[in-house]
C-alpha cells in the first residue's frame, strides 16, 4: 500500500527484498512523511522536504538524527525543493558523509524542460554509483531518477 495525497507519494522499488519498513513524522512543515525502508545491506529513506526554507531545515535536523542512528550504508532520496541551490544541502552532507548520486548536478525540474536539481539521491561512501539516469518523462512535474548500486567491497 502506497501513502498518497497528503503523504506525497513516495514509493521504492528493489529488487532485493524490503525487510521492514516504519514510517516517520517530521514535526515541522506539511510534507512531513519519511519511510525508512530496511534491505539486507542498506536502509533507505524516501522524503518529500517543505517548500519553506526555515522548515526544511528543521526536517533535515530530523532526518540527520534520524540517519545516525542507523547501522550500515544509508540512501535518502527524494524531492528535497531546495529552491535556494545545493548549497542548502552542504551542512547536511557533512554532517552525515553522504554523496550525491546526481555526479553531474543534472537538473529534473520541472520534467517538461527541466532546470533545476530538486530531486536527490544521496548515498553513503560504501555505496557506489553505477548508473545514474534522468529519464525523459513526464508522469509528474519532477522527472525520475533512476540509480543503481554495488555495495564496495
Amino acid at each position: 500500500k502506497m501513502p498518497i495525497l497528503n503523504k506525497q507519494g513516495n514509493a521504492l522499488l528493489s529488487k532485493k527484498e524490503i525487510i521492514s519498513h516504519r514510517f516517520h513524522y517530521f514535526n515541522e512543515g506539511v510534507k512531513r512523511l519519511v519511510i525508512e525502508a530496511r534491505l539486507a545491506e542498506v536502509t533507505v529513506f524516501l522524503v518529500h522536504l517543505s517548500l519553506m526554507f526555515r522548515k526544511r531545515h528543521y526536517q533535515l535536523e530530523h532526518l540527520y538524527q534520524l540517519i545516525r542512528n542507523v547501522q550500515g550504508p544509508v540512501i535518502v532520496a527524494g524531492d528535497f525543493n531546495v529552491l535556494w541551490g545545493n548549497r542548502e544541502l552542504e551542512l547536511f552532507l557533512a554532517a552525515t558523509g553522504l554523496q550525491n548520486a546526481n555526479g553531474k548536478g543534472s537538473p529534473s525540474h520541472p520534467s517538461r524542460s527541466p532546470k533545476r536539481q530538486l530531486d536527490f539521491i544521496l548515498h553513503s561512501p560504501e555505496l557506489e554509483v553505477s548508473d545514474f539516469q534522468i529519464p525523459s518523462v513526464r508522469y509528474s512535474d519532477h522527472a525520475p531518477l533512476v540509480c543503481d548500486f554495488t555495495l564496495r567491497s
